[in-house]
């Protein structure tokens, strides 16, 4: 059985960034690598979850809304993919940016967030969105170049 590519990239190697995970025609999946894999520090639940609210409102009400296909968590809680038809990637980064300050700067509640809207409303912190933006946002303004790829071992 072939291996799926995500599990062909050596995630000893990664470090937090944006990656483009593959390319299918014009659509382009990004892996927004908020945490190192494999270190412990994983994203709990709530975190994971009312980061998911925050991002996938903001991504379908930014410029690229258009263009996005999906964006959601990894299983591995290390991150989230993010699904772009015809990307140019500096202005999906430069999204990113903008969309995590938004999210800094928001007050009130996190969006989704009741039972109508959602299957677990109740599990969902804005201050944990928060804090996962500040770090992330570190990240990506500390690599204002970024190339995009993996690194291979």
């Amino acid at each position: 059985m072939e291996r799926i590519t995500s599990f062909t990239v050596d995630h000893d190697l990664l470090e937090p960034g944006i990656y483009i995970s593959r390319v299918d025609g014009d659509i382009t999946t990004y892996d927004l690598r908020t945490r190192k894999p494999n270190a412990g520090d994983y994203m709990d639940n709530l975190t994971m979850h009312s980061l998911e609210h925050m991002m996938a409102t903001y991504l379908r009400n930014s410029s690229i809304k258009e263009n996005i296909i999906y964006f959601g968590p990894m299983g591995c809680q290390t991150g989230f993919y993010l699904l772009v038809r015809n990307a140019r990637h500096g202005q999906v980064r430069d999204v990113l940016i903008q969309l995590l300050e938004t999210i800094l700067s928001y007050q009130g509640p996190v969006f989704g967030a009741s039972a109508k809207e959602c299957g677990n409303y109740k599990n969902l912190d804005l201050e944990a969105a928060k804090a996962e933006c500040r770090k992330y946002l570190s990240v990506l303004r500390a690599n204002p170049n970024p190339d995009f790829r993996y690194k291979e071992g």
